[in-house]
This record gives structure tokens, C-alpha cells and sequence, in this order.
């Protein structure tokens, strides 16, 4: 048997904004959980552009919501609080708190890629700057890494914007120098909503790690997911506007209660 052997499961996902819901996705279309019950921080978002300190507090602030519920685990799917509050969230809580960093690197092992390929890193700035990425593809023996932080690619994929001359053309704007990388880890939760434009801007179509597949995968690595939910129901909160969060769930995910 897995971790969960009898009764009702609930996973708690927590985001500055409103791309933890493509982790969301994910773990839905595992249905791994019978509940899933998301927070997205929407009144302070972005955190990509924030340093540190603010991150683990605004982090923190966030774990004191959830323990309002009865969850099972914490995934924090934001790339920034990864990199930044996971060990402070894993201190302060009564429950599991998995980031995606982890499970992306993970992912990457797992693909057996040889050693001289070109890994390159797509995140916010705060996750590039953490450095958290980049080690832990180093300690796996990859040297050759390129990690940058495509700051448009968010406002992009905020305003439905996922094909076309101007994504291209963005895409074209931090690309354009790079050398052609074997793998792409798409270190941000909005970024595999473009996933298909970024790895074609490429030609050869370069391997691309999903946080939220990664995640889902590791989480049934770790034996969450000893029988498939018959329905996983997401409950959406926001700590401004959930409605317009709902309303992205729906335009994104196909469902949202």
C-alpha cells in the first residue's frame, strides 16, 4: 500500500499567482488526490522580482492559510518560494511541503542525457539568481548550463498570448545568442503553457522538464498515489480576486469548483 491507505486525500498547492495552476493540472490528470485545495497569493504577485526575505514571509503567511485544512502535503509551485522558503516552510508545518525545484532536477537525472548535453534553465529572476537550479544540475555532472530569466514571458502568457509573431518575437529576443540546448527546464509555472513555442524556437525540439509533471511524477515515486481518485475536486482561494483566479482555472484547467 501507499502513503494513503484508506479514506479521503487533500493536497494543498500554494502560488504567488495564478500559473501553480498548470501543477495543478497536473496532479488533476493524475487524480492522485480526491481534493485539492490551491491558494494563489494574486495580491502580492509577482515574487520572481522579490528578494529573499519578502519571499519566505509572504511564503510563510501562506502556510498559516492551509492550516486551516486538513491536508495531506504542501506543494509550493511557485519556482521562487522553492528556492528561497522551503526549508522554512518544512520547519513551520505539521504536514509534508515538496517544491518543484527538487522534482525538476529529479526529472532531469531521469532522462540518463549524457554528460556534454546543454541543459538550459528558464525562471524567474529571483529562482536564476538563487542558484538552486544550476547546483543541483552541476552535482548531477552537466556543465554546460545557461540559466536566464525571460521576464516578458509572463505578462505573455498572462494575456492568452501562447503563439504568434509576438511570442516569437519575445522568444527571439532571449534566445537569439544562446547556444541550442539538449534540455530546457521550464523553471516558472506560466512558462509550459508556451512550452510548444519555446522547444519549436529550437528546430530539433530539445527535451522540456514541466514542474508540474515532474512533481506529479516524484509524488508517485514517494507512494502518494495508491489508488486513482474517481474525481479530484479543486477548490480555488486567492488573497485578491479569486473569481478572475477562478476564471483563469477555467481557461487553463477546463474546471474549477
Amino acid at each position: 500500500m501507499g502513503i494513503f491507505e484508506m479514506g479521503s486525500s487533500r493536497i494543498g498547492i500554494f502560488d504567488s499567482g495564478a500559473g501553480g495552476l498548470t501543477v495543478a493540472g497536473a496532479i488533476l490528470a493524475h487524480r492522485f488526490f480526491d481534493e485539492i485545495v490551491y491558494f494563489g497569493d494574486t495580491a502580492r504577485v509577482p515574487y520572481g522580482t522579490k528578494d529573499a526575505a519578502t519571499i519566505t514571509r509572504y511564503a510563510l503567511e501562506a502556510l498559516e492559510f492551509f492550516k486551516n485544512f486538513d491536508i495531506d502535503l504542501l506543494v509550493t509551485a511557485c519556482n521562487s518560494v522553492s528556492a528561497h522558503a522551503i526549508e522554512e516552510l518544512r520547519a513551520q508545518a505539521d504536514f509534508p511541503v515538496y517544491g518543484v525545484i527538487e522534482p525538476g532536477i529529479w526529472a532531469l537525472q531521469k532522462r540518463r542525457l549524457p554528460r556534454d548535453s546543454k541543459i538550459l534553465v528558464l525562471g524567474t529572476r529571483a529562482t536564476v539568481q538563487s542558484g538552486r537550479y544550476q547546483s543541483g544540475i552541476r552535482a548531477l555532472g552537466y556543465e554546460r548550463i545557461d540559466a536566464i530569466a525571460p521576464s516578458l514571458f509572463v505578462p505573455l502568457v498572462e494575456e492568452g498570448i501562447f503563439e504568434g509573431e509576438v511570442l516569437q518575437s519575445v522568444l527571439h529576443h532571449y534566445f537569439a545568442k544562446l547556444e541550442t540546448p539538449d534540455a530546457i527546464i521550464l523553471g516558472c509555472t506560466h512558462f509550459p503553457l508556451i512550452a510548444e513555442a519555446i522547444g519549436g524556437y529550437f528546430g530539433h525540439k530539445p527535451l522540456l522538464i514541466h514542474s508540474g509533471e515532474a512533481i506529479a511524477e516524484r509524488l508517485e515515486s514517494l507512494g502518494y498515489a495508491p489508488h486513482r481518485a474517481e474525481r479530484t475536486e479543486l477548490r480555488i482561494f486567492a488573497s485578491e480576486n479569486p473569481a478572475a483566479l477562478k476564471r483563469t482555472a477555467k481557461r487553463w484547467l477546463g474546471m474549477v469548483n
